[in-house]
C-alpha cells in the first residue's frame, strides 16, 4: 500500500515542478528574445544597404523576387523594425518576470529544504 504524502511533501513537489517549468519557460523566452535581436540586427543591416543603394531595390515576396521602390523598401524595413522592438520589449519584460519567479521559487525550495533538515 502506498504511503500517504504529507501536505508539506506535496507542496515541495509542486514547488519543484513549478521551478522546473519556470526554468523551461526562461530558456524558451531567452531563445525567442535572442532570435528577435538577431532579426533586428538583420533589419538594421538591410536598412543600411537599401539606404546606400543607388540602383534598383529588390525584395522577396512569397518566394519571388520583385523590384520595389527604395522608399517602400525602407518603409517596410522600418515597420518590421518597430514590430521587432515591440516584441523585444514584451519578451524582455516576460524574461524579467520569469527570472523573478525563478528566484522566488528557488528561495522557497531552499527554505523548505532547511526546514526539513531542522535548520531553519
Amino acid at each position: 500500500m502506498a504511503q500517504q504524502k504529507t501536505p508539506e511533501e506535496n507542496d515541495a513537489e509542486k514547488t519543484v515542478r513549478d521551478y522546473q517549468m519556470t526554468q523551461e519557460q526562461l530558456r524558451a523566452t531567452s531563445l525567442q528574445l535572442d532570435q528577435l535581436q538577431l532579426q533586428k540586427a538583420e533589419l538594421a543591416r538591410a536598412k543600411e544597404e537599401v539606404s546606400a543603394s543607388g540602383g534598383k531595390v529588390y525584395v522577396t515576396v512569397g518566394g519571388v523576387i520583385v523590384e520595389t521602390g527604395k522608399d517602400k523598401a525602407l518603409a517596410d524595413i522600418k515597420e518590421k523594425s518597430e514590430l521587432a522592438d515591440v516584441r523585444i520589449g514584451s519578451f524582455t519584460k516576460q524574461l524579467n518576470d520569469l527570472k523573478s519567479k525563478e528566484k522566488q521559487l528557488g528561495e522557497k525550495i531552499t527554505q523548505m529544504y532547511k526546514q526539513s533538515q531542522g535548520v531553519g
